[in-house]
């Protein structure tokens, strides 16, 4: 079978081996309460719940009339605590609704009645989809429905499963691929389905000994009536799960510098957003759970586990997840590649938490940055063909014009550049802080022309 690739990109250990073939287990109820965003992707929701409220496993909490958002269910029926400021997978502070649960915490759900996605209208799928609250849980957090309705004049050509799952450690994705196959192609085939196009699962080489299993479910479906699907295999080399990547890897296809994947013809779904997709039109069940996997030497033992959004992973500690403190130097939301940092284990386990790793002193880089030598590593393995030292130099140098015309807004924060730097200059994190700086810089511009318009219609 053939194998295609992408330039640039990296070779991390891939330390799969130790949550690797973990069956995904329930890990409910660990805790009598859940901690849950309020938004979990796209513009900010608001809470529709006050202190004091039952709410029905199921129930929207939050929302917004915004397009590009998605709504929050209560993933228990139990009764809303308080609605507090709580830390989040991006180690940041955010709105929560607490809610303790009820004795018997799935009884009376509200799901949505099941509906056919096949024989059902474009516009009644995307409304389920949004309504489902499904993000993409890969780690965007992007609406689907957004993504699944992509501008008239772009023509869908390809509909990528990215199963690639290139970080470091993580094993969920390959996981229920394995124990959920027929899910992972119904899911798939939806997207097909309201998109068009051409449908692809994108493993990685590391991943062939699925291709029997999914060849089978894509059989399975094909002969019940539904459209063919194609397996290919991408080489296992990071960061081929990047969108941008793997899109250039199957389709030979680029998606231009602040364009979509639509753009190119092309939809990208994660393997835990199709599952949800298929939940959400078989069973009618919102986005009110997933799986992730938890690693790291500072785990006793690795695992994948299933809860309900929501959940703290310190209430999983020491009950589910066995933590040698002693050893634990690092607890990381995500991959080790793009995850972040935490202060703790006291945050909530949200739609895009694809893992939770906990990293001893041999498994971090603790080596001092030291200043840049110019020797362009950053360069020759940036998947984005951009140039990570002139952006933070032009970053350093407060010049945010230089660094947008040097990609700036075009990186994808992989690391790649970082895990080769000789110095450890600390570019992933410079070029966050580049982009923070200019959307402020946006959104300054446009507060003060809202205001000079104002001030004229005020004269008038």
């Amino acid at each position: 079978m053939k194998t295609f690739t992408f330039k640039g990109g990296i070779y991390p250990p891939e330390r799969k081996e130790l949550a690797e073939g973990k069956k995904i287990t329930s890990a409910f109820p660990a805790s009598k309460s859940l901690t849950i965003p309020i938004t979990m992707g796209g513009a900010p929701n608001q809470a529709i719940v006050a202190v004091g409220d039952k709410v029905a496993r199921g129930q929207v909490i939050a929302k917004s009339d915004s397009f590009v958002s998605a709504p929050v269910h209560s993933p228990i029926s139990g009764t809303v605590k308080k609605i507090v400021s709580n830390l989040s997978t991006a180690n940041s502070e955010v709105p929560c609704v607490v809610i303790a649960a009820d004795e018997d915490p799935y009884a009376g759900e509200q799901f949505m009645p099941a509906l056919d996605p096949f024989s059902c209208s474009k516009e009644e799928a995307l409304a389920r989809v949004r309504d489902a609250g499904i993000c993409g849980m890969g780690g965007a957090s992007f609406p689907t429905h957004v993504k699944l309705n992509p501008p008239k004049d772009c023509k869908i050509e390809y509909v990528l499963l990215n199963a690639a799952e290139c970080e470091p450690y993580l094993t969920v994705d390959e996981q229920t691929m394995d124990e959920s196959a027929d899910k992972v192609v119904d899911g798939l085939l939806i997207v097909q389905k309201i998109v068009g196009g051409e449908a692809d699962i994108v493993l990685e080489s590391n991943k062939a000994h699925l291709i029997p299993k999914l060849e089978e479910a894509a059989k399975k479906a094909a002969d019940s009536g539904k459209e063919k699907v194609q397996i290919k295999v991408v080489k296992t080399k990071y960061p081929q799960g990047a969108e941008k990547d793997i899109i250039t890897a199957v389709t030979g296809r680029e998606v231009k510098a602040g364009g979509l994947p639509a753009s190119a013809g092309c939809v990208v779904c994660n393997v835990g957003t199709v599952c949800a997709i298929s939940d959400a039109f078989r069973l009618g069940k919102p986005l009110i759970e997933r799986a992730f996997t938890v690693s790291g030497l500072g785990v006793k033992e690795p695992k994948n586990l299933f809860v309900p959004i929501g959940t703290l992973v310190s209430d999983l500690i020491p009950s589910v997840i066995e933590v040698d403190n002693d050893k634990v130097a690092k607890i990381l939301s995500g991959g080790p590649m793009m995850g972040f940092s935490m202060q703790s284990a006291a945050f909530p386990v949200q739609k895009g938490t694809s893992g939770v790793l906990f990293l001893t002193a041999d498994e971090i880089d603790t080596a001092q940055t030291s200043p840049c030598i110019s020797c362009a590593r950053c360069v020759k393995v940036c998947p984005m063909r951009l140039t990570p030292v002139m952006i933070v130099r032009s970053v350093n140098a407060e010049d945010l014009d230089d660094a947008k015309k040097y990609g700036l807004m075009d990186c994808i924060e992989c690391g790649s550049c970082a895990y080769v730097c000789p110095a450890t200059v600390r570019l992933v994190q410079t070029i966050r802080m580049g982009k923070n700086l200019e959307r402020g810089r946006i959104a300054a511009e446009r507060a003060a022309a809202a205001a000079k318009a104002n001030d004229k219609g005020g004269a008038k």
